[in-house]
């Protein structure tokens, strides 16, 4: 059985490696011409990946073979694993599903496309639920080792103003949603000059003159990614949909809540999800017609 898993293992990274060299001959400027030059059967990369593609279906049968027969031990175990994964998420998956945190953009970027699922039929990429939830438990503690002072956060998309407001409140940490100053990082004649040590970033397209910042006075920076944004820059990153007020929500929620847990202070006035994703809102508006 050793030797069978060892040979899975083998065949995972070579097909990994098949992916990313059939990635990297597609990247570049020269994209359009790559791509169309790889559509043509008579092109020489085309034949290479098809022939590597050809060489790890036939191992993947071979070893389909082997393990035609899967021991009702080996499910339940599976099980038990899918199970305890689900247990130790930050928050059930169902209200990560509720939230759209999942839901990318059309558009996904070498950066991002190795956390990208599958594809809806409308085009739209969608996220892995179980990385969002690692990457979102990564970036709380990668924060938490930062002191309010010292952090910046910047979400000048208003779906996220609500709950970036309410996260400078709980956390003290400075936000900026409507406006970012210029040179507020960089010019040190300013009068409102601040000199921090980490900047979070919730959009790196919509909050690109923050990041631009604090990447030329080289401090470090916590980013929110789509699939849409590039990660170039960030010292760690969260996945996940940074347009929606419900998903910006529960990224504001479990960042309040898991940084005050870290820090050792007190998670009693932290507002329920609910509060964040503005479901609360939704419920009193329809008790007042009588829904």
């Amino acid at each position: 059985m050793t030797n069978v898993i060892d040979e899975i293992k083998e065949n995972v990274k070579e097909g990994a490696e098949a992916i990313e060299e059939a990635i990297e001959e597609l990247s570049g400027k020269d994209l359009e011409k790559k791509a169309e030059k790889e559509s043509d059967d008579s092109s020489k990369e085309a034949k290479s990946i098809e022939e590597k593609k050809k060489a790890l279906f036939e191992k993947a049968a071979k070893l389909k073979e082997k393990l035609s027969v899967e021991s009702p031990t080996t499910k339940d175990l599976k099980e038990q694993v899918k199970i305890k994964k689900r247990t130790d998420m930050l928050i059930p998956l169902e209200d990560y599903v509720k939230s759209g945190i999942y839901l990318g953009t059309k558009v996904v970027t070498p950066d991002m496309r190795k956390y990208v699922y599958r594809r809806r039929a409308d085009g739209l990429a969608i996220f892995n639920t179980d990385i969002i939830d690692e990457k979102l438990k990564e970036g709380i503690e990668y924060l938490s080792k930062f002191n309010p002072e010292n952090v910046i956060l910047v979400c000048k998309r208003q779906a996220g103003w609500k709950a970036a407001e309410k996260f400078s409140e709980l956390t003290s940490i400075r936000v900026f949603t409507k406006k970012y100053p210029a040179g507020i990082l960089t010019n040190t004649n300013l009068p409102d000059f601040f000199e921090n040590e980490l900047t979070v970033v919730m959009d790196q397209w919509i909050d690109k003159n923050a990041l631009n910042d604090t990447l030329r006075v080289g401090k470090k920076v916590l980013m929110v990614c789509d699939t849409n944004n590039f990660s170039k820059g960030a010292n760690q990153i969260i996945i996940g949909n940074n347009k929606s007020p419900k998903s910006l929500g529960v990224i504001f929620y479990l960042l309040t809540r898991g940084y005050l847990k870290a820090r050792g202070q007190d998670t009693a006035k932290v507002p329920d999800l609910e509060w964040w994703t503005g479901e609360l809102d939704e419920k009193d508006k329809g008790a007042s017609k009588g829904v």
